[in-house]
Protein backbone atom coordinates (compact mmCIF):
# COMPACT_ATOMS: atom_id res chain seq x y z
CA UNK A 1 0.00 0.00 0.00
CA UNK A 2 2.80 2.44 0.77
CA UNK A 3 4.37 2.02 -2.68
CA UNK A 4 1.13 2.86 -4.50
CA UNK A 5 -0.04 5.60 -2.14
CA UNK A 6 2.82 7.15 -0.16
CA UNK A 7 0.67 8.84 2.52
CA UNK A 8 -1.98 6.12 2.75
CA UNK A 9 -0.96 4.55 6.10
CA UNK A 10 -1.14 7.92 7.85
CA UNK A 11 -4.49 8.68 6.21
CA UNK A 12 -5.90 5.31 7.28
CA UNK A 13 -4.63 5.73 10.85
CA UNK A 14 -6.09 9.22 11.06
CA UNK A 15 -9.47 8.13 9.66
CA UNK A 16 -9.74 5.11 11.95
CA UNK A 17 -8.87 7.23 14.99
CA UNK A 18 -11.41 9.87 13.98
CA UNK A 19 -14.14 7.29 13.38
CA UNK A 20 -13.54 5.61 16.74
CA UNK A 21 -15.82 8.17 18.38
CA UNK A 22 -19.58 7.60 17.92
CA UNK A 23 -20.35 11.34 17.95
CA UNK A 24 -17.97 11.91 15.04
CA UNK A 25 -19.61 9.05 13.13
CA UNK A 26 -22.99 10.70 13.77
CA UNK A 27 -21.62 14.00 12.49
CA UNK A 28 -20.47 12.32 9.29
CA UNK A 29 -23.88 10.68 8.87
CA UNK A 30 -25.63 14.03 9.34
CA UNK A 31 -23.32 15.77 6.89
CA UNK A 32 -23.71 12.99 4.34
CA UNK A 33 -27.49 13.28 4.58
CA UNK A 34 -27.56 17.10 4.45
CA UNK A 35 -24.71 17.81 2.06
CA UNK A 36 -23.43 20.62 4.24
CA UNK A 37 -24.30 22.19 7.57
CA UNK A 38 -23.04 24.57 10.23
CA UNK A 39 -21.84 23.45 13.65
CA UNK A 40 -24.93 25.05 15.18
CA UNK A 41 -27.26 23.09 12.90
CA UNK A 42 -25.38 19.86 13.61
CA UNK A 43 -25.47 20.47 17.38
CA UNK A 44 -29.27 20.64 17.25
CA UNK A 45 -29.31 16.96 16.30
CA UNK A 46 -26.77 15.73 18.86
CA UNK A 47 -26.69 15.48 22.66
CA UNK A 48 -23.56 17.67 22.85
CA UNK A 49 -22.89 21.41 22.81
CA UNK A 50 -22.01 23.44 19.75
CA UNK A 51 -18.48 23.84 21.14
CA UNK A 52 -18.14 20.04 21.40
CA UNK A 53 -19.37 19.71 17.81
CA UNK A 54 -16.74 22.23 16.68
CA UNK A 55 -14.02 20.19 18.42
CA UNK A 56 -15.25 16.96 16.81
CA UNK A 57 -15.38 18.68 13.42
CA UNK A 58 -11.77 19.79 13.91
CA UNK A 59 -10.74 16.15 14.42
CA UNK A 60 -12.70 15.10 11.34
CA UNK A 61 -11.11 17.94 9.37
CA UNK A 62 -7.60 16.96 10.49
CA UNK A 63 -8.35 13.39 9.31
CA UNK A 64 -9.43 14.75 5.92
CA UNK A 65 -13.02 13.60 6.39
CA UNK A 66 -14.72 17.00 6.34
CA UNK A 67 -13.97 20.45 5.07
CA UNK A 68 -15.23 23.76 6.38
CA UNK A 69 -15.78 26.79 4.22
CA UNK A 70 -16.90 30.29 5.14
CA UNK A 71 -20.15 31.58 3.72
CA UNK A 72 -20.63 35.04 5.17
CA UNK A 73 -20.30 34.73 8.92
CA UNK A 74 -21.02 30.99 8.94
CA UNK A 75 -18.67 28.07 8.51
CA UNK A 76 -20.38 25.30 6.60
CA UNK A 77 -19.00 21.80 6.77
CA UNK A 78 -19.24 19.05 4.17
CA UNK A 79 -17.93 15.51 3.82
CA UNK A 80 -14.71 14.93 1.88
CA UNK A 81 -14.83 11.34 0.62
CA UNK A 82 -11.19 10.90 -0.47
CA UNK A 83 -9.89 9.82 2.96
CA UNK A 84 -12.80 7.42 3.36
CA UNK A 85 -12.09 6.00 -0.08
CA UNK A 86 -8.44 5.42 0.82
CA UNK A 87 -9.47 3.68 4.05
CA UNK A 88 -12.10 1.57 2.27
CA UNK A 89 -9.51 0.45 -0.32
CA UNK A 90 -7.11 -0.51 2.48
CA UNK A 91 -9.84 -2.46 4.28
CA UNK A 92 -10.87 -4.24 1.07
CA UNK A 93 -7.24 -5.16 0.40
CA UNK A 94 -6.87 -6.48 3.95
CA UNK A 95 -10.07 -8.52 3.63
CA UNK A 96 -8.91 -9.92 0.30
CA UNK A 97 -5.58 -10.98 1.80
CA UNK A 98 -7.35 -12.76 4.68
CA UNK A 99 -9.70 -14.46 2.21
CA UNK A 100 -6.65 -15.78 0.31
CA UNK A 101 -5.02 -17.02 3.53
CA UNK A 102 -8.19 -18.73 4.72
CA UNK A 103 -8.70 -20.37 1.31
CA UNK A 104 -5.14 -21.72 1.50
CA UNK A 105 -5.72 -23.08 5.02
CA UNK A 106 -8.94 -24.72 3.83
CA UNK A 107 -7.13 -26.28 0.86
CA UNK A 108 -4.35 -27.68 3.09
CA UNK A 109 -6.88 -29.02 5.62
CA UNK A 110 -8.98 -30.68 2.91
CA UNK A 111 -5.87 -32.26 1.35
CA UNK A 112 -4.78 -33.61 4.74
CA UNK A 113 -8.27 -35.01 5.32
CA UNK A 114 -8.29 -36.76 1.92
CA UNK A 115 -4.85 -38.18 2.59
CA UNK A 116 -5.90 -39.48 6.02
CA UNK A 117 -8.94 -41.25 4.52
CA UNK A 118 -6.94 -43.00 1.79
CA UNK A 119 -3.80 -43.87 3.78
CA UNK A 120 -3.47 -47.54 4.84
CA UNK A 121 -3.42 -48.31 8.55
CA UNK A 122 -0.27 -49.46 10.36
CA UNK A 123 1.35 -52.64 8.91
CA UNK A 124 -0.39 -55.87 9.83
CA UNK A 125 -3.64 -54.29 11.02
CA UNK A 126 -6.96 -54.67 9.35
CA UNK A 127 -8.79 -51.42 8.57
CA UNK A 128 -11.55 -50.57 11.03
CA UNK A 129 -15.00 -51.96 10.12
CA UNK A 130 -17.15 -49.58 8.15
CA UNK A 131 -20.54 -51.00 9.17
CA UNK A 132 -21.87 -53.11 11.99
CA UNK A 133 -23.04 -56.68 11.27
CA UNK A 134 -26.44 -57.45 12.76
CA UNK A 135 -26.74 -60.63 14.76
CA UNK A 136 -23.46 -60.53 16.65
CA UNK A 137 -19.96 -61.51 15.52
CA UNK A 138 -19.42 -63.73 12.63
Amino acid sequence: MTEEHPGAPEVVDSVINALADPTRRQLLDLLAARGEATATTLAEHLPVSRQAVVKHLAVLDAAGLVTGGRVGREVRYAVRPAALDTTARWMASLASEWDRRLARIKHVAEAAEREARTAPGPAGEDPPPTEAHPGGSG
